[in-house]
């Protein structure tokens, strides 16, 4: 009966103390200040069409500017849209990948109550190949072209 005791004591004590400890820090997320809802607007930099299933990562940042680890993923829907609310005033740094497109990233300082961003994702550029001879290809584009004069008419 004591070893039942002792356990049942043990058992009460730690769900008293994630009791308190979610209380606790429900309560410090209110009085950490104001709270920002977020929307994000993902289209395409070359015509404007919404991108469809990118994924929006938010990073908080720390006030030195270092990525805390960790992060909040959310994916946008048909018409390029997604949000969250609850978002601490501060500064936050924000990635937005989509296959086919280049990686956005840039930090904001969020400042008010409601903010919606619009990233505009760009096509992938070329890519640089070590294995090219890349010397080849200046001397190319530094020739002359062969193009034949313009033909004159007799006046």
């Amino acid at each position: 009966m004591d070893d039942m005791k002792k356990r049942f004591s043990i058992s009460s004590g730690v769900v008293i103390l994630l009791a308190v400890g979610m209380m606790g820090a429900a309560m410090a997320q209110d009085e950490d200040g104001p709270m920002s809802d977020l929307k994000f607007v993902v289209v395409r930099d070359y015509n404007g069409k919404p991108v469809r299933n990118a994924a929006v990562v938010l990073h908080p940042v720390n006030k030195k500017g270092k990525q805390s680890r960790g992060g909040l993923e959310l994916k946008t829907d048909g018409e390029g849209r997604t949000n969250i609310d609850g978002i601490p005033y501060g500064p936050l740094r924000i990635q937005v990948l989509a296959p086919g497109y280049q990686t956005f990233g840039e930090d904001y300082q969020i400042d008010r109550p409601e903010l919606e961003i619009t990233v505009k994702l760009k096509r992938p550029g070329e890519q640089y190949s070590v294995y090219e001879n890349h010397d080849a290809k200046k001397a190319d584009e530094k020739k002359p072209s062969e193009q034949k004069p313009a033909e004159q008419k007799p006046q």
